[in-house]
């Protein structure tokens, strides 16, 4: 556990930094609050996401699993478009089979970012 050995008081005081410095909002259901990232803070943690999904791609390729990619169905599409993008940046022909199959069960738009991306990597390919 990440912070077993932190105080409460230091956890609330880490909360409160990252609320105060505009990587969290607080947000009202009904009676309670909620913490969510704010525009800033989606920002770093949409980049953070992304690479750990492009990993979970290596890993999927490494363990030679069917690539059932649901898990991305309705995701932030500025997630989407972000991690598509890292793909396509890595030039590399081994993941066209991943995103064959995802691009099987995406939205249109989607879609034609990933033919877009297939078509780069096999133009680019290193």
């Amino acid at each position: 556990m990440l912070y077993s050995k932190i105080s409460l008081e230091d956890i609330l005081a880490k909360v409160n930094w990252v609320i105060k410095n505009n990587y969290l909002n607080i947000e009202y259901d009904h009676r309670l609050p909620l913490l969510v990232f704010s525009e800033k803070g989606w920002e770093i943690e949409k980049n953070t996401y992304s690479t750990e999904l492009l990993d979970e791609f290596n890993g999927m390729i490494k363990s030679g699993v069917d690539y059932d990619m649901n898990y991305l169905k309705d995701r932030n599409r500025s997630l989407i478009l972000l991690l598509l993008d890292k793909v396509e940046a890595t030039k590399d022909r081994k993941y066209i089979p991943i995103l064959e199959s995802w691009k099987e069960i995406e939205y249109k738009k989607v879609q034609r970012r990933i033919t877009q991306v297939i078509n780069s990597i096999l133009q680019n390919a290193i």
